[in-house]
């Protein structure tokens, strides 16, 4: 069972570490990395729950977990790489005007972590449902 565990959560692994080191290159190293790697640790942490009740499949113990899953991921990771996508491209000059535009990176894990519990929850009484 870990070895269908793992295989099934290795793409999520990758991408949540493919995802902090571009965090970490869009950032330059700054004093918030460490912080927003916070809402891809807790979509891999998600999706391990998910494939622990399921016992190694995504739907093993019904919708529930699979559904608050996708409903945190979406918002929280949608919206985190979004942002440092913006901010790397500088995007319609979003972030050339203020004194110290980095000053993003302070709070964003705060709005996308309350974005992804959001949209678990949502998933979650969605997954009730079906």
């Amino acid at each position: 069972m870990a070895g269908l565990i793992f295989l099934r959560l290795l793409p999520v692994l990758l991408l949540t570490i493919a995802a902090g080191i571009w965090f970490s290159d869009v950032q330059s190293g700054g004093p918030y990395v460490f912080r927003n790697l916070l809402p891809p640790a807790l979509a891999l942490v998600l999706a391990t729950l998910t494939l622990w009740q399921g016992r190694g499949h995504w739907t093993g113990s019904g919708w529930r977990f699979v559904l608050g899953t996708a409903g945190y991921a979406i918002p929280a990771l949608g919206l985190s790489i979004y942002l440092h996508y913006a901010y790397s491209v500088n995007l319609n000059g979003m972030f050339g005007d203020p004194a110290s535009p980095g000053q993003l990176f302070r709070f964003l894990p705060v709005y996308t972590t309350v974005a992804g519990g959001i949209g678990f929850a949502i998933g979650w009484i969605a997954g009730r449902n079906v």
